[in-house]
């Protein structure tokens, strides 16, 4: 199984195939991400015999060793790569290990509003079952600062396309990206744009300055300051107060995070408002996790 670089997947995906169909990211301009700057990574589709020899391998290890159930198409928004060339790689993946139930993929509003609705379904009957897409933020002011490439209309009209063709949706946003200027502004546009999305699954992680990206680069020089870990949960409360979602499992619980929730929303919404409540008015970094635990 051949995997260049450095490679990345959503944990839920923890016990999937990491299938690498495509190298690096076809936008790489978001200026917090250093997921894909090496210089082994940058964006290419592999060849079909490469893909080929590795759905080969797969499928032998499914049959002799244990059934392969989840299949994760790698690397940053494989979604991007041509129509036919994904139903190909689907259609060898149906072929060589029927045992597969689920395909998952990267995808963002550049790549989701590339396909047709016809093309959504073909991959939908194909096996792709769910697409993991970071939309950061509602506040449009602040996508366009961070170079994500899209809106947040556009975030919602991928949201559409997904849910009419059975396609699930899992998105991530960002505590703190909007810095602490829109630290407010980016918490409510969030809300506001999870609610129009609503999506099965949302993951919010917390912005990490890292070296090397213009971010980091930002807060260097004083462009941007990065809100504190109190703002961060501040943040996190009001995205939980003010969306309207019909059933989603919220997670803030990836390493990056100063407090770990697990809710079903909207169930669990006054008990994860009491508790972020509890932990902002004490103010005690007991509560936090400790900063030698979390990372990217």
């Amino acid at each position: 199984m051949e995997h260049i670089g450095q490679i990345f997947r959503p944990p839920s995906e923890a016990n999937s195939l990491l299938l690498q169909i495509s190298l690096g990211c076809s936008h790489n301009k978001c200026t917090y991400c250093a997921m894909y700057d090496h210089p082994d990574q940058k964006f290419r589709i592999k060849k079909w015999e490469t893909i080929a020899a590795d759905i080969a391998e797969a499928a032998q290890y499914s049959q002799q060793v244990r059934p392969i159930q989840r299949v994760f198409l790698c690397d940053g928004d494989a979604l991007i790569l041509p129509q036919d060339f994904l139903e190909k790689i689907m259609r060898e993946l149906k072929e060589q290990i029927p045992s597969v139930r689920r395909i998952g993929i990267y995808g963002d509003a550049r790549s989701i509003l590339r396909k047709s609705p016809e093309q959504l379904a073909t991959l939908k009957k194909l096996g792709l079952g769910i697409v993991y897409h970071g939309v950061e933020t509602g506040h449009d002011k602040t996508l366009l600062k961070i170079q994500k490439g899209s809106t947040a209309a556009e975030a919602v009209q991928s949201a559409q396309l997904l849910r009419n063709a059975g396609i699930r949706h899992s998105v991530i946003v960002m505590l703190g990206i909007g810095g602490k200027e829109n630290s407010l502004a980016h918490a409510q546009a969030t809300a506001e744009i999870l609610t129009q999305m609503d999506p099965p699954f949302v993951g919010a992680l917390t912005t990490t300055l890292v070296p090397g990206t213009p971010l980091f680069e930002e807060g260097e020089n004083g462009q941007f300051e990065l809100p504190d870990p109190w703002d961060m949960l501040e943040e996190l409360r009001i995205i939980i107060r003010e969306s309207n979602l019909s059933r989603c499992r919220f997670h803030s619980n990836h390493a990056s995070n100063y407090l770990p929730l697990s809710l079903n929303l909207p169930t669990d919404k006054e008990k994860a408002l009491m508790q972020l409540d509890q932990v902002l008015d004490r103010r005690d970094g007991e509560d936090l996790k400790p900063d030698f635990l979390r990372g990217l």
